[in-house]
């Protein structure tokens, strides 16, 4: 529109008689040197303030590979410092003891209640997995889930969060109960959120699934071996890094990855939530066995049972974090989302 506005302001007489006037040859323009002392400055300031750009000059600026360069060295230091751990705790040469030295003492309700937790948290993983599946065959419920926008986005956001309040709030009881009608309602409802994930193609989601069961079946491993209070005093860290990790989420959401504050909190969110939530497992582990050894095995009407379901839906969701984000990194998410 500016073009076709320029195209359509006609020539000024002065420039048409420029046009028309033919120029003599004798008449050799004769050049003046001046100095404008007022360009000068102007021009010595623009340079000024070319060489110091402002701050949101340098996070508008384009993305550099720096950002994703220290998220994968993050993720690489975490993963050797794990590794280390399952040597040192596995080979047994710590001087504290840990879970499994203590199994063979445990009572049967303890070895019960970790078997129960462990068991539904299997059956959240198939749940999920048979929800995606049903999803990936229906175009309407893809549609849905797949819709973009902001209404669609907080529909879906108030769905798994309002499904996982009312699941962890009803009383457990054994048995087929509203208890588990509700957690088998949050567990579908995931599943047909990260079906349009499974779009990259099945051996890109068959690997991912492989290598966050090589994580989680390690961390597990870690956290039995490990004493039984070592990770249960991160808790205070773990809620800060979460905090930072959800305002980098959001922040991802409204700042694109081609500047260089989104591709910072893009970072953040995706390499640094995979070390968070890989140690928010080792956290839950332990704090499912502590919770399954002190937990009264008879209680009253004040005192609550010891509840499994909400258990595993802490480990559930904790792997399913560490899945997407394994997922969205070998889909080319740390590297191509910046192009």
């Amino acid at each position: 529109m500016m073009l076709a506005r320029v195209c359509r302001t006609g020539i000024s007489p002065t420039v048409a008689s420029l046009i028309k006037t033919p120029v003599s040859p004798n008449k050799a323009l004769k050049i003046q040197p001046s100095r404008l002392f007022a360009n000068d400055g102007r021009t010595t300031f623009t340079r000024t303030a070319r060489k110091n750009p402002t701050v949101m000059e340098k996070l508008q600026q384009p993305a550099t590979e720096t950002p994703f360069v220290l998220g994968k060295a993050v993720v690489a230091g975490a993963s050797a410092f794990g590794l280390g751990c399952l040597c040192y705790y596995g080979l047994g040469l710590s001087s504290g003891t840990g879970a499994i030295d203590q199994v063979h003492f445990w009572p049967e309700y303890v070895k019960e209640r970790i078997k129960s937790t462990y068991a539904y948290f299997g059956g959240s993983v198939i749940l999920t997995a048979a929800s995606t599946a049903m999803c990936l065959r229906s175009p309407m419920i893809m549609n849905l889930v797949a819709r973009q926008g902001w209404l669609a986005i907080f529909g879906i956001m108030a769905a798994m969060i309002g499904s996982g309040m009312v699941a962890q709030s009803i009383p457990y009881s054994e048995g087929i109960g509203p208890k588990q009608l509700a957690w088998m309602v949050h567990t579908g409802i995931i599943g047909a959120v990260i079906a349009p994930m499974c779009l990259l193609g099945g051996p890109l989601v068959m690997r991912a699934a492989l290598y966050t069961a090589g994580v989680v079946g390690g961390l597990s491993t870690v956290a039995v071996c490990a004493p039984s209070e070592k990770f249960l005093q991160m808790a205070g860290p773990l809620s800060i890094g979460l905090g930072v990790v959800f305002v980098s989420s959001l922040g991802s959401m409204f700042l694109p990855p081609t500047t260089a504050m989104g591709a910072g909190l893009y970072s953040i969110s995706l390499y640094g939530g995979l070390v968070l939530f890989s140690m928010f497992l080792l956290y839950d582990t332990q704090r499912i066995m502590k919770q399954a050894q002190l937990h009264p095995k008879y209680t009253d009407g004040i005192t609550k049972p010891y509840d499994p379901v909400n258990n595993a839906i802490s480990i559930y969701l904790d792997t399913l974090n560490i899945f997407v984000r394994i997922l969205t990194i070998l889909a080319g998410g740390g590297s191509n989302r910046r192009k």
